[in-house]
């Protein structure tokens, strides 16, 4: 069949558990034994590899009949120039979706689950199948679309990182970290386990987690614990920031522990780590901004949207 259109496509796909340990340890056979030997299932490996590379196929081989398609490795994404005319497909799972993204400026995004037996998805809607008739419709504009608030980190030193589900900024290695913080005409001195600050999509994954921690405590010394869950939606013009475990002392505070961020105000944060403070966004702490003594960051919420097919 020929292309219904000369519009790219851009596939993006990931590296499985099974390619990270044949990355780590040369071969299949070495993988196997690395497994096996810690008393672990190696056959999920090789099923869970085999079902996603299955779906990688079929989707490219769909896609081709659709429009000029280029396969992105997840591990190049930063360094991808997405064309303003390219609609993107992610091979799931759900942090692809998120890690892909914030690389992206107006670009619709559709979210295809490889293996609806494994994972859930909540970011990817569509399967494989779907993509015959997704793609058209997303060409001719007529698929709707789920506008994706982000946010946005900008440092003195001229710096800056997206973030589409959350920040933490603190200590590489989580130890206790010291910073000044400061939220409207509020200000104090900290030291703390970092702040997680959070966009509505990410308000589901880290952020969930706290308030869930946070309700079992309260229910723990018999205080009512099932009230917020710290969710929020996806297109909220609005961040959530929390610190962790805050150290009161004689010269740090805990009183701007937990809060909003709405429109145009931002949180600041300005370092006093003299090494390895850092600011990563959405769990990859391998792309990271360092943010040591004198650093100043601001976050708030970011020009940019994401828009996902749904």
């Amino acid at each position: 069949m020929a292309n219904e259109t000369e519009r790219k496509i851009i596939l993006v796909v990931r590296e499985t558990r099974l390619d990270d340990l044949v990355a780590r340890f040369n071969t299949v056979q070495q993988a196997q034994f690395y497994v096996e030997h810690l008393g672990a299932d190696f056959s999920d490996y090789l099923a869970e590899h085999n079902r996603y590379r299955e779906a990688v196929g079929a989707a490219e081989a769909t896609l081709r009949r659709l429009g000029r398609v280029q396969r992105l490795e997840r591990k190049y994404l930063s360094n991808f120039i997405f064309g303003a005319g390219d609609l993107v497909v992610v091979l799931g799972q759900d942090g692809l979706v998120a890690n892909t993204i914030k690389y992206l400026d107006g670009q619709h995004l559709i979210g295809v689950n490889p293996d609806p037996g494994r994972w859930d998805g909540v970011l990817l809607p569509f399967k494989v199948g779907d993509l015959d008739r997704i793609v058209p419709e997303a060409f001719a504009g007529k698929r709707p679309v789920q506008t994706v608030t982000m946010a946005e980190v900008k440092l003195n030193t001229g710096q800056s990182l997206l973030a589409v589900n959350d920040f933490f900024v603190g200590r590489r290695t989580h130890v206790s970290a010291r910073y000044r913080i400061a939220v409207g005409d509020r200000a104090e001195r900290h030291s703390s386990s970092g702040i997680i600050v959070s966009t509505g999509m990410g308000s589901t994954g880290w952020l969930r987690s706290i308030y869930a921690g946070l309700a079992a405590a309260a229910r723990a010394h018999g205080e009512d614990g099932a009230a917020d869950d710290g969710h929020f939606a996806w297109d909220a013009e609005q961040l959530h920031y929390f610190v962790r475990e805050p150290y009161p002392s004689r010269i740090t505070q805990a009183n701007i522990v937990i809060g909003l961020i709405h429109g145009r105000e931002t949180l600041q944060i300005v370092s006093e780590m003299p090494e390895e403070g850092v600011i990563f966004s959405d769990g990859v702490e391998s792309d990271f901004l360092e943010f040591n003594s004198g650093a100043e960051a601001l976050i708030g919420l970011s020009a940019r949207r994401g828009l996902l097919a749904t």
